[in-house]
């Protein structure tokens, strides 16, 4: 199993998720119960789409779960200082446009660009990780490679 990082927020989010998708399960496994009662399994509409939602909810759970079991938590990593790692909110200037960002690099399960964090699994982060502040590094993008000079780095958990 490897190992999920993510924040001890983004941890208990997590366990809180797991507790309502168990109460989930609940409702649609009496709901499965209920349409079996119907008669007919074979064209009972709601008896099939309960049973599918209880595959999805259940395969969930088990996402869930294996996030649970193998996290490691951000706040317990050593933070470099000046360096790209995760935990870490990086300030960065694209040379080309001269369009300044800042992204803060969580584990996969936090991820979300819209609120400026991005998992240390995508490119950009794979691209910047361990360099310092002052250098230029260039990353391979799915939109083709671009040129970024660290700016700043500070720890952001």
């Amino acid at each position: 199993m490897t190992e999920s990082y993510m924040t001890r927020d983004g941890l208990e989010k997590l366990k809180k998720e797991l507790t309502n998708l168990k109460q989930v399960k609940i409702k649609c496994s009496a709901d499965i119960a209920e349409a079996r009662e119907k008669g007919d399994l074979k064209e009972n509409a709601e008896y099939h789409a309960a049973k599918e939602k209880l595959g999805e909810i259940m395969g969930r759970i088990s996402r869930v779960q294996d996030s649970i079991a193998s996290a490691r938590m951000i706040e317990d990593i050593e933070i470099k200082e000046g360096e790209v790692q995760i935990g870490v909110k990086v300030s960065l200037q694209e040379i080309k446009s001269k369009m300044k960002m800042d992204w803060i690099l969580v584990g996969g399960v936090e991820s979300d660009p819209t609120s400026g964090k991005i998992s240390v699994d995508s490119p950009l982060a794979q691209g910047l990780l361990g360099h310092k502040v002052g250098e230029e590094v260039t990353v391979a993008l799915p939109a083709g490679s671009k040129t970024f000079k660290i700016l700043k780095t500070e720890a952001a958990v």
